[in-house]
């Protein structure tokens, strides 16, 4: 009994081939930038970091640390979004505390990310550019 719901589920919401769950993805990550102005802002910010390890010559370990830190920040911001709409389809777009508190850590979650990607990016640049000086 309990194969069969799970062979009835699989097969009606698994996707059966990779490249279906691939187009999802970018269905998903085309959303996210269309949808999510702080998504635009954070792919803005990267840019300029990229710009700016371009310019100063990074070595490969610290173009890993800028990397690692983007990454996190842009996947954090994406678990926020996904939180966000499920909270907002749970709560029927009423007013609720728990709606609120879902939505603030998972706010706070993109907070904690950029602050680390901050301290990073200033590690590694801000030495570099006081010796411009």
């Amino acid at each position: 009994m309990v194969m069969d719901f799970k062979d009835k589920f699989a097969t009606s919401w698994k996707n059966r081939k990779f490249s279906h769950s691939l187009r999802h993805a970018c269905d998903g990550l085309i959303t996210l930038f269309k949808e999510e102005r702080n998504f635009r802002f954070e792919l803005i910010c990267l840019s300029l970091v990229v710009i700016a390890g371009l310019i100063f010559h990074l070595p490969i370990s610290e173009w890993l640390w800028l990397i690692a830190a983007s990454a996190i920040v842009l996947i954090a911001e994406a678990a926020n979004t996904a939180i966000e709409n499920l909270t907002d389809l749970a709560s029927h777009l009423h007013s609720n505390d728990f709606a609120k508190k879902a939505k603030d850590i998972a706010a706070g979650m993109v907070l904690l990310a950029a602050a680390f990607a901050v301290i990073v990016a200033g590690l590694i640049f801000i030495p570099r550019i006081i010796a411009l000086f």
